[in-house]
């Protein structure tokens, strides 16, 4: 992975002349990221090509994260019509690997974690869009867009938004706290000092404090046990108010959503590497359904999704 030709004179201009430009690990977006090195100082140029994404939002939240106290890379240079951003480095301490390098400090890590949450579930919403009925349906139907026909069957569109619209009504309005919205294990950084830095929050909403909490301990990447989950659960609501039914509500919309986005990576961008993280998902799914809460969903599901066609599913018949 090289970098794009106009990032030399982009990082000329921002005084990083003659500057080393090595790969960093990219995301699921078409967003890509490298490491500057010069001398003894690094920093993290990000390339987001302005006809694909939108660098906008990522700069004003990563602000207004800063203006409240939480590490968001600081913005060293930006040029957005070309689609580049410099950032400060938050080197490579990410809590996914530290943590699988020594899982005995997994507790004390997603401890930190729920307490950055909790923290920041003390500030009012920023400037940001709403989270409301309409996002979470766009979102929801990515399932029965892109998992459903994979698999061979047929949605039903307008039973299915009912259900959803009867679940999530109760909870859609709260627009109460800013929602990073991917806040999971590969998008926090350690920073020593009990600092964690926050990666990939452009797509920031103003919603309900448990959707954060959902991304954190229902990671689609990695296995929380559920004692953990349990315990990390228990720590936010000696803090935070914390509403069981909206945990399982947004368990269950996010889900569904990753499972419908992880089958178009695969069937539309070629990444079938996502679809080794489905069992998983579907487990969180199967779970979270089960709450009284999603009893509309539920029964769409039943009557719609086969268990043959959930986890575990042969992909490779039809990949």
């Amino acid at each position: 992975m090289i970098p794009p030709p106009h990032a030399f004179p982009f990082l000329d201009r921002a005084g990083w002349s003659d500057a080393e430009v090595l790969p960093l690990a990219g995301d699921a977006s078409f967003r890509r990221y490298f490491r500057v090195l010069r001398g003894g100082e690094t920093a993290v140029l990000m390339d987001a090509p302005p006809e694909h994404e939108d660098s906008r939002p990522f700069l004003a939240v990563a602000r207004h994260l800063a203006a409240i106290g939480f590490r968001a890379p600081r913005v060293l240079a930006e040029d957005l019509e070309q689609g580049l951003i410099l950032l400060e480095d938050f080197g490579d301490a990410r809590m996914k690997e530290v943590i699988d390098a020594d899982p005995l400090v997994e507790t004390h890590i997603y401890g930190e974690a729920i307490d950055l949450l909790a923290d920041l579930h003390g500030h009012a919403a920023g400037p940001l869009p709403p989270y409301d009925m309409a996002v979470y349906q766009r979102e929801a139907a990515l399932f029965p867009e892109w998992y459903m026909p994979a698999v061979g069957l047929d949605p039903d569109m307008a039973t299915w938004q009912a259900a959803w619209h009867d679940a999530l009504a109760p909870i859609a309005a709260d627009h109460s706290i800013s929602v990073l919205r991917d806040y999971h294990a590969e998008n926090i950084m350690l920073l020593g000092n009990k600092d964690l830095g926050l990666l990939d929050f452009q797509d920031a909403l103003a919603g309900h404090p448990a959707y954060d909490l959902v991304s954190l301990l229902q990671d689609a990447r990695r296995d929380v046990a559920p004692e953990l989950e349990a315990a990390m659960i228990a720590r936010y609501a000696a803090r935070r108010p914390f509403d069981e039914a909206a945990y399982a509500l947004l368990g269950a919309q996010r889900n569904t959503k990753i499972l419908g986005i992880f089958t178009r990576l695969w069937k539309r961008d070629g990444k079938r590497r996502y679809l080794d993280f489905q069992p998983r998902v579907w487990g969180y799914l199967e779970r979270d359904l089960a709450h009284p809460a999603l009893g509309p969903v539920k029964a769409w599901f039943d009557a719609h999704v086969p268990a043959a066609r959930r986890a575990p599913f042969d992909w490779s018949a039809i990949a």
